[in-house]
């Protein structure tokens, strides 16, 4: 095995801090599951959808697990030499790995898998009059958050944030938390996950809103993809892996962001779209007494 590649492989940046983060999430998930589960136990065929459902925590922890090979695999160790990995490492922080969290609808489960006192103080913040709620629901709507994710996305790809992230560790960190924080925020309008504190919007809504963040993701991408020179005068200077030079590690990084980034969200208005039809599906199919009598036929609006 070439050398570089097995040093790549084997370069696993093991930090405590996050993975006393990610098992304490995985932890309270599960145990919020589990007395959810306990509670609501039937003898009847349980729903597929009920918050108790056997596949939420196993899409919970295999998130978590996607977040940890993201944020501590090689991945991670080459996004400081390949601008390609750093963008892949993108992706997943924005793209895939929030959606997929917020599938679950952890809010209820993760509230009950918080001790009792906490759970009641959780909640109190989260009830019809709280001023918390009044503020957080103000502060997250969905035209706010939109424009918030795209200010960050757009901002932390100026060349200086870039560089002084890559640079800085605790900047680089930084990076990372913005970057998921809106990223949770903005998918949070999409799949209406809890707790709902805003007026939910309706599925065409999301699949306006999913659809809008794709002209500023593909104008990055292709600004960074179709650049003429080095943007990140970073990359310059360090050794080049697998024969890729500095422009064209650029080029596919751009790539990346314009192509596989945008297809996440059609790929999410598609889901949309089909959630749609669904639901039209389970509506009563309109009488022909409505629509086909010489009465109806004849009445306003239908005329030629």
């Amino acid at each position: 095995m070439d050398p570089v590649l097995r040093a790549t492989l084997t370069s696993w940046d093991f930090r405590i801090e996050v993975v006393i983060v990610l098992v304490l999430a995985g932890t309270i998930f599960y145990t919020g599951w589990w007395r959810l589960r306990a509670r609501t136990i039937t003898h009847t065929q349980p729903s597929p959808w009920q918050v108790t459902a056997i596949w939420r925590p196993i899409l919970y922890l295999g998130a978590l697990g996607l977040l940890s090979i993201t944020l501590m695999s090689p991945i991670d160790v080459l996004s400081a030499q390949l601008f390609t990995m750093h963008m892949i490492q993108h992706i997943f922080l924005v793209m895939i790995i929030p959606p997929l969290l917020l599938l679950t609808n952890p809010f209820p489960i993760i509230l009950w898998g918080l001790p009792r006192n906490a759970r009641l103080s959780v909640g109190h913040l989260f009830s019809g009059e709280s001023h918390f709620r009044y503020y957080l629901a103000r502060l997250t709507g969905p035209g706010i958050v939109w424009f918030a994710f795209v200010i960050v996305y757009w901002g932390w790809h100026d060349p200086n944030a870039y560089t002084l992230a890559l640079e800085n560790s605790l900047v680089h960190d930084l990076e990372h938390l913005t970057f998921f924080a809106v990223a949770m925020l903005f998918w949070w309008h999409v799949t209406g996950a809890g707790p709902r504190i805003h007026k939910r919007l309706p599925i065409f809504a999301r699949f306006i809103y999913v659809l809008a963040a794709i002209p500023p993701n593909m104008l990055a991408g292709m600004a960074i993809a179709f650049a003429g020179a080095p943007i990140y005068s970073y990359y310059e200077a360090m050794p080049r892996l697998w024969g890729l030079s500095v422009m064209e590690d650029q080029q596919i990084a751009g790539v990346i962001m314009w192509v596989p980034g945008s297809m996440m969200y059609i790929i999410a208005a598609l889901v949309l779209v089909g959630r749609y039809m669904q639901d039209e599906e389970k509506n009563p199919p309109l009488p022909m007494s409505a629509w086909a009598t010489e009465e109806a036929l004849a009445a306003p609006g239908l005329k030629k």
